[in-house]
Protein backbone atom coordinates (compact mmCIF):
# COMPACT_ATOMS: atom_id res chain seq x y z
CA UNK A 1 0.00 0.00 0.00
CA UNK A 2 1.09 3.41 -0.94
CA UNK A 3 2.22 5.44 2.00
CA UNK A 4 1.29 9.37 0.77
CA UNK A 5 3.82 12.26 1.53
CA UNK A 6 4.12 16.08 0.74
CA UNK A 7 7.19 16.87 3.27
CA UNK A 8 9.78 14.32 3.51
CA UNK A 9 11.98 13.74 6.89
CA UNK A 10 14.62 15.70 5.37
CA UNK A 11 11.96 18.99 4.94
CA UNK A 12 11.67 18.37 1.39
CA UNK A 13 8.52 18.84 -0.48
CA UNK A 14 8.16 16.32 -3.03
CA UNK A 15 4.57 15.82 -5.44
CA UNK A 16 1.79 13.77 -4.85
CA UNK A 17 -0.92 12.98 -7.53
CA UNK A 18 -3.66 12.30 -5.03
CA UNK A 19 -2.80 15.11 -1.92
CA UNK A 20 -1.92 17.90 -4.31
CA UNK A 21 -4.46 19.53 -5.45
CA UNK A 22 -5.99 19.84 -1.58
CA UNK A 23 -3.09 22.16 -0.04
CA UNK A 24 -2.77 24.03 -3.21
CA UNK A 25 -4.11 27.22 -1.04
CA UNK A 26 -1.85 26.58 1.88
CA UNK A 27 0.60 29.24 1.62
CA UNK A 28 3.94 30.38 3.60
CA UNK A 29 1.85 32.23 6.43
CA UNK A 30 -0.61 29.06 6.75
CA UNK A 31 2.22 26.71 6.73
CA UNK A 32 3.95 28.64 10.15
CA UNK A 33 0.97 28.62 11.53
CA UNK A 34 0.85 24.46 11.26
CA UNK A 35 4.77 24.67 12.61
CA UNK A 36 3.29 27.01 15.55
CA UNK A 37 0.53 24.93 16.46
CA UNK A 38 2.29 21.93 16.54
CA UNK A 39 5.45 23.74 18.75
CA UNK A 40 2.57 24.86 21.47
CA UNK A 41 0.87 21.72 22.04
CA UNK A 42 4.30 19.71 22.35
CA UNK A 43 5.02 22.43 24.96
CA UNK A 44 1.57 21.30 26.30
CA UNK A 45 2.31 18.03 26.54
CA UNK A 46 5.94 18.60 28.46
CA UNK A 47 4.42 20.65 31.20
CA UNK A 48 1.06 18.37 31.37
CA UNK A 49 3.90 15.18 32.01
CA UNK A 50 5.81 17.80 34.10
CA UNK A 51 2.77 18.39 35.96
CA UNK A 52 2.05 14.79 36.62
CA UNK A 53 5.37 13.97 37.43
CA UNK A 54 5.20 16.06 40.57
CA UNK A 55 2.12 15.01 41.75
CA UNK A 56 -0.31 17.38 40.30
CA UNK A 57 -2.11 15.33 38.08
CA UNK A 58 -2.65 11.49 38.57
CA UNK A 59 -2.01 10.42 34.81
CA UNK A 60 -1.37 11.99 31.37
CA UNK A 61 -1.12 10.91 28.02
CA UNK A 62 1.40 12.17 26.24
CA UNK A 63 1.26 13.00 22.59
CA UNK A 64 5.02 13.32 21.80
CA UNK A 65 6.13 12.40 17.91
CA UNK A 66 2.06 12.80 16.92
CA UNK A 67 1.74 16.43 16.63
CA UNK A 68 1.52 16.07 12.80
CA UNK A 69 -1.42 13.97 13.42
CA UNK A 70 -3.49 15.90 15.22
CA UNK A 71 -3.13 19.22 14.07
CA UNK A 72 -3.26 18.21 10.41
CA UNK A 73 -6.07 16.52 10.82
CA UNK A 74 -8.07 18.84 12.62
CA UNK A 75 -6.96 22.31 10.93
CA UNK A 76 -9.06 20.31 7.78
CA UNK A 77 -12.12 20.66 9.53
CA UNK A 78 -15.13 22.90 9.67
CA UNK A 79 -16.35 24.36 12.78
CA UNK A 80 -19.76 22.42 12.72
CA UNK A 81 -17.78 19.06 11.83
CA UNK A 82 -18.10 17.16 15.43
CA UNK A 83 -14.96 15.67 16.67
CA UNK A 84 -15.36 11.84 18.52
CA UNK A 85 -11.79 11.74 20.24
CA UNK A 86 -9.64 9.05 22.22
CA UNK A 87 -8.30 10.12 25.73
CA UNK A 88 -4.99 11.80 23.74
CA UNK A 89 -6.44 14.36 21.35
CA UNK A 90 -4.78 16.99 23.65
CA UNK A 91 -3.11 18.50 20.88
CA UNK A 92 -7.21 18.80 19.15
CA UNK A 93 -8.86 19.90 21.81
CA UNK A 94 -6.18 23.00 21.71
CA UNK A 95 -6.47 23.76 18.18
CA UNK A 96 -10.50 23.70 18.63
CA UNK A 97 -10.28 25.87 21.03
CA UNK A 98 -10.52 23.79 24.52
CA UNK A 99 -9.52 25.71 27.64
CA UNK A 100 -6.62 22.97 28.52
CA UNK A 101 -7.04 23.44 32.36
CA UNK A 102 -10.68 22.13 31.32
CA UNK A 103 -8.53 19.52 29.97
CA UNK A 104 -6.19 19.02 33.24
CA UNK A 105 -9.51 19.21 35.24
CA UNK A 106 -10.11 15.35 34.42
CA UNK A 107 -6.78 14.08 34.94
CA UNK A 108 -6.84 15.44 37.91
CA UNK A 109 -9.53 14.39 39.73
CA UNK A 110 -11.67 17.71 39.85
CA UNK A 111 -14.53 17.07 37.47
CA UNK A 112 -15.54 14.26 35.37
CA UNK A 113 -15.69 15.88 32.14
CA UNK A 114 -13.87 18.66 31.02
CA UNK A 115 -14.81 21.13 27.97
CA UNK A 116 -18.49 21.29 26.96
CA UNK A 117 -19.09 19.60 23.70
CA UNK A 118 -21.80 21.38 22.19
CA UNK A 119 -19.07 24.66 22.73
CA UNK A 120 -16.36 23.05 20.78
CA UNK A 121 -18.62 20.33 18.69
CA UNK A 122 -15.84 18.17 19.95
CA UNK A 123 -17.18 15.10 22.65
CA UNK A 124 -15.12 15.04 25.69
CA UNK A 125 -12.35 11.73 25.97
CA UNK A 126 -13.11 8.06 25.52
CA UNK A 127 -11.33 6.29 27.50
CA UNK A 128 -13.25 2.97 26.60
CA UNK A 129 -10.87 1.79 23.46
CA UNK A 130 -12.88 2.36 20.13
CA UNK A 131 -16.27 3.34 21.61
CA UNK A 132 -16.31 6.85 20.30
CA UNK A 133 -16.39 5.05 16.87
CA UNK A 134 -19.54 4.28 17.43
CA UNK A 135 -20.84 7.57 18.33
CA UNK A 136 -19.50 9.57 16.09
CA UNK A 137 -20.83 6.73 13.16
CA UNK A 138 -24.02 6.97 15.01
CA UNK A 139 -23.83 11.06 15.34
CA UNK A 140 -23.02 10.74 11.51
CA UNK A 141 -25.88 8.88 10.56
CA UNK A 142 -28.05 11.52 12.12
CA UNK A 143 -26.50 14.01 10.25
CA UNK A 144 -27.87 11.99 6.81
CA UNK A 145 -31.49 11.95 8.02
CA UNK A 146 -31.20 15.85 8.87
CA UNK A 147 -29.91 16.74 5.88
CA UNK A 148 -26.83 18.17 6.59
CA UNK A 149 -23.84 18.40 4.92
CA UNK A 150 -21.19 18.63 8.06
CA UNK A 151 -19.62 15.32 8.84
CA UNK A 152 -18.34 13.64 12.07
CA UNK A 153 -14.29 12.42 12.31
CA UNK A 154 -13.38 9.42 15.16
CA UNK A 155 -10.03 9.54 16.18
CA UNK A 156 -8.97 6.18 16.72
CA UNK A 157 -5.14 4.25 17.88
CA UNK A 158 -3.67 1.17 15.99
CA UNK A 159 -4.86 -0.96 18.95
CA UNK A 160 -8.66 0.13 18.63
CA UNK A 161 -8.93 -1.47 15.22
CA UNK A 162 -8.77 -5.43 17.30
CA UNK A 163 -12.00 -4.16 19.16
CA UNK A 164 -15.28 -4.73 17.77
CA UNK A 165 -16.70 -1.75 18.59
CA UNK A 166 -15.01 -0.81 15.29
CA UNK A 167 -15.80 -3.19 13.45
CA UNK A 168 -19.41 -2.72 13.85
CA UNK A 169 -19.27 0.88 13.50
CA UNK A 170 -17.67 0.50 9.89
CA UNK A 171 -20.13 -2.10 9.09
CA UNK A 172 -22.89 0.63 9.83
CA UNK A 173 -20.93 3.64 8.47
CA UNK A 174 -20.75 1.43 4.69
CA UNK A 175 -23.78 0.38 5.23
CA UNK A 176 -25.50 3.85 5.45
CA UNK A 177 -22.92 5.72 3.51
CA UNK A 178 -22.54 7.96 6.63
CA UNK A 179 -20.40 10.90 6.64
CA UNK A 180 -17.90 9.89 8.91
CA UNK A 181 -14.35 9.52 8.58
CA UNK A 182 -12.36 7.15 10.87
CA UNK A 183 -8.44 9.02 11.47
CA UNK A 184 -6.33 6.14 12.62
CA UNK A 185 -3.17 7.30 14.29
CA UNK A 186 -0.94 4.36 14.20
CA UNK A 187 1.39 5.02 16.20
CA UNK A 188 3.14 1.32 16.45
CA UNK A 189 2.08 0.39 20.03
CA UNK A 190 -1.13 -0.76 21.34
CA UNK A 191 0.16 -0.29 25.50
CA UNK A 192 3.11 -2.97 25.18
CA UNK A 193 2.38 -4.55 21.96
CA UNK A 194 3.42 -4.10 18.48
CA UNK A 195 1.10 -3.19 15.90
CA UNK A 196 2.48 -6.20 13.70
CA UNK A 197 0.88 -8.53 15.90
CA UNK A 198 -1.90 -6.98 15.34
CA UNK A 199 -2.60 -7.05 11.80
CA UNK A 200 -0.15 -8.56 9.11
CA UNK A 201 -1.40 -6.15 6.53
CA UNK A 202 -1.75 -1.96 6.36
CA UNK A 203 -4.56 -1.17 8.60
CA UNK A 204 -5.91 1.31 5.64
CA UNK A 205 -5.82 -2.03 3.95
CA UNK A 206 -8.82 -3.62 6.05
CA UNK A 207 -11.24 -0.56 4.94
CA UNK A 208 -11.74 -1.97 1.61
CA UNK A 209 -13.52 -4.92 3.16
CA UNK A 210 -16.08 -3.04 4.76
CA UNK A 211 -16.76 -1.05 1.83
CA UNK A 212 -14.88 1.82 2.65
CA UNK A 213 -12.05 3.12 0.81
CA UNK A 214 -8.12 3.39 2.56
CA UNK A 215 -5.70 5.60 2.50
CA UNK A 216 -2.59 5.56 4.02
CA UNK A 217 -0.54 8.75 4.96
CA UNK A 218 2.72 9.56 6.48
CA UNK A 219 1.46 11.08 10.17
CA UNK A 220 4.34 12.89 10.74
CA UNK A 221 3.72 14.82 7.70
CA UNK A 222 1.47 18.25 8.74
CA UNK A 223 1.03 19.09 4.91
CA UNK A 224 0.26 15.13 4.27
CA UNK A 225 -1.98 14.84 6.77
CA UNK A 226 -4.26 18.12 6.00
CA UNK A 227 -4.44 17.01 2.87
CA UNK A 228 -5.55 13.10 3.49
CA UNK A 229 -8.07 14.82 5.94
CA UNK A 230 -9.79 17.35 3.28
CA UNK A 231 -9.57 14.54 0.97
CA UNK A 232 -12.09 12.37 3.40
CA UNK A 233 -14.14 15.26 4.70
CA UNK A 234 -14.60 16.45 0.87
CA UNK A 235 -16.10 12.65 0.38
CA UNK A 236 -17.97 12.81 3.27
CA UNK A 237 -19.84 16.49 2.77
CA UNK A 238 -20.67 15.40 -0.82
CA UNK A 239 -22.18 12.06 -0.26
CA UNK A 240 -19.35 9.71 -0.57
CA UNK A 241 -19.64 8.36 2.51
CA UNK A 242 -17.23 7.35 4.92
CA UNK A 243 -13.43 6.86 4.73
CA UNK A 244 -10.45 5.64 6.88
CA UNK A 245 -7.54 7.22 7.31
CA UNK A 246 -3.82 5.53 8.42
CA UNK A 247 -1.48 8.01 9.52
CA UNK A 248 1.89 6.46 9.96
CA UNK A 249 3.71 7.99 13.02
CA UNK A 250 4.70 7.18 16.48
CA UNK A 251 4.50 7.62 20.10
CA UNK A 252 7.68 8.56 21.20
CA UNK A 253 6.42 8.60 24.75
CA UNK A 254 4.96 6.28 27.41
CA UNK A 255 1.42 4.97 26.54
CA UNK A 256 0.27 7.11 29.98
CA UNK A 257 2.48 8.52 32.54
CA UNK A 258 1.83 5.01 34.23
CA UNK A 259 3.41 2.77 31.70
CA UNK A 260 7.37 2.04 31.12
CA UNK A 261 7.95 2.06 27.23
CA UNK A 262 11.81 0.84 27.89
CA UNK A 263 10.69 -2.32 29.19
CA UNK A 264 9.18 -3.32 25.55
CA UNK A 265 11.05 -1.55 22.86
CA UNK A 266 14.64 -0.68 22.00
CA UNK A 267 16.58 2.15 21.21
CA UNK A 268 17.26 1.94 18.35
CA UNK A 269 13.69 2.42 17.47
CA UNK A 270 13.23 5.30 19.44
CA UNK A 271 16.31 6.52 17.26
CA UNK A 272 14.57 5.95 13.91
CA UNK A 273 11.44 7.62 14.53
CA UNK A 274 13.36 10.91 16.08
CA UNK A 275 15.03 11.23 13.04
CA UNK A 276 11.21 11.67 11.64
CA UNK A 277 10.19 14.48 14.10
CA UNK A 278 7.06 15.97 12.72
CA UNK A 279 8.14 19.39 13.59
CA UNK A 280 11.93 19.22 13.05
CA UNK A 281 10.58 18.26 9.45
CA UNK A 282 8.08 21.67 9.20
CA UNK A 283 11.14 23.59 10.91
CA UNK A 284 13.37 23.14 7.86
CA UNK A 285 11.00 23.22 4.93
CA UNK A 286 10.28 26.94 6.72
CA UNK A 287 13.69 27.37 6.53
CA UNK A 288 14.12 26.51 3.01
CA UNK A 289 11.20 28.51 2.15
CA UNK A 290 12.26 31.67 3.93
CA UNK A 291 9.35 31.40 6.21
CA UNK A 292 11.27 31.26 9.38
CA UNK A 293 13.44 33.77 10.76
CA UNK A 294 14.81 34.37 14.02
CA UNK A 295 12.24 36.89 15.16
CA UNK A 296 9.62 34.49 14.26
CA UNK A 297 10.73 31.05 15.99
CA UNK A 298 11.68 33.17 19.04
CA UNK A 299 7.78 34.39 18.98
CA UNK A 300 6.43 30.84 18.82
CA UNK A 301 8.83 29.95 21.47
CA UNK A 302 7.09 32.75 23.74
CA UNK A 303 4.00 32.09 22.70
CA UNK A 304 4.77 28.48 23.88
CA UNK A 305 5.85 29.02 26.93
CA UNK A 306 3.10 31.80 28.06
CA UNK A 307 0.72 29.01 27.08
CA UNK A 308 2.18 26.15 29.52
CA UNK A 309 2.43 29.12 31.96
CA UNK A 310 -1.12 29.84 31.90
CA UNK A 311 -1.39 26.20 32.30
CA UNK A 312 0.56 25.36 35.23
CA UNK A 313 -1.44 28.32 37.07
CA UNK A 314 -4.80 27.03 35.74
CA UNK A 315 -4.27 23.55 36.93
CA UNK A 316 -2.41 23.93 40.21
CA UNK A 317 -5.67 26.79 40.81
CA UNK A 318 -8.07 24.05 40.58
CA UNK A 319 -10.98 24.45 43.55
CA UNK A 320 -11.26 21.21 44.84
CA UNK A 321 -15.02 19.85 44.00
CA UNK A 322 -17.26 19.45 47.01
CA UNK A 323 -18.21 15.90 48.57
CA UNK A 324 -21.59 16.45 47.03
CA UNK A 325 -20.32 16.89 43.36
CA UNK A 326 -20.02 13.40 42.57
CA UNK A 327 -23.78 12.17 43.00
CA UNK A 328 -24.34 15.70 40.68
CA UNK A 329 -25.20 14.54 36.33
CA UNK A 330 -25.29 11.01 37.09
CA UNK A 331 -28.52 10.64 35.89
CA UNK A 332 -31.15 13.20 33.88
CA UNK A 333 -33.60 12.63 36.86
CA UNK A 334 -33.35 11.73 40.02
CA UNK A 335 -32.93 8.57 41.34
CA UNK A 336 -33.49 7.32 44.66
CA UNK A 337 -31.00 4.54 45.07
CA UNK A 338 -28.50 7.60 43.81
CA UNK A 339 -30.52 9.23 46.29
CA UNK A 340 -30.27 7.11 49.49
CA UNK A 341 -26.41 6.87 48.68
CA UNK A 342 -25.93 10.91 48.52
CA UNK A 343 -27.48 11.12 51.62
CA UNK A 344 -26.11 7.90 53.57
CA UNK A 345 -22.42 9.54 52.42
CA UNK A 346 -22.67 12.85 54.09
CA UNK A 347 -23.64 11.41 56.66
CA UNK A 348 -20.63 9.50 56.69
CA UNK A 349 -18.59 12.72 56.24
CA UNK A 350 -20.63 14.69 59.26
CA UNK A 351 -20.04 11.80 61.56
CA UNK A 352 -16.12 12.91 61.93
CA UNK A 353 -17.01 16.08 64.38
CA UNK A 354 -17.11 19.33 63.67
CA UNK A 355 -13.10 20.00 63.07
CA UNK A 356 -13.45 17.80 60.08
CA UNK A 357 -16.51 18.60 58.62
CA UNK A 358 -16.57 20.24 55.28
CA UNK A 359 -19.37 22.12 54.68
CA UNK A 360 -22.08 19.61 53.12
CA UNK A 361 -25.90 19.48 53.07
CA UNK A 362 -28.10 16.62 53.43
CA UNK A 363 -31.42 16.60 51.64
CA UNK A 364 -30.83 20.25 50.70
CA UNK A 365 -30.06 21.32 54.57
CA UNK A 366 -27.32 21.99 56.61
CA UNK A 367 -26.30 19.52 58.66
Amino acid sequence: MTMHQLITAEGIRVADALLDEFVDDVDGEQLRNLYRDMVVIRRIDFESTALQRQGQLALWPPLLGQEASQVGSVRALEDEDFIFPTYRENGVAYCRGAKMADALGVWRGNTNIGWDPYELNMATPQIIIGAQTLHATGYAMGLTLDGKDSMALAYLGDGATSQGDVHESMVFAASFQAPVVFFCQNNHWAISEPVGLQSHVPLAGRAPGYGIPGLQVDGNDVLAVLAATRWAARRARSGGGPSFIEAITYRMGPHTTADDPTRYRGVTELEEWGAKDPITRMHSYLLELGMLDDGAQAAIAAEADAVAADLRLACISLPDPAPQAAFEHVYVDAHPLLEEQRVNYLAYLNSFGEQEKTSVTVQGSPS
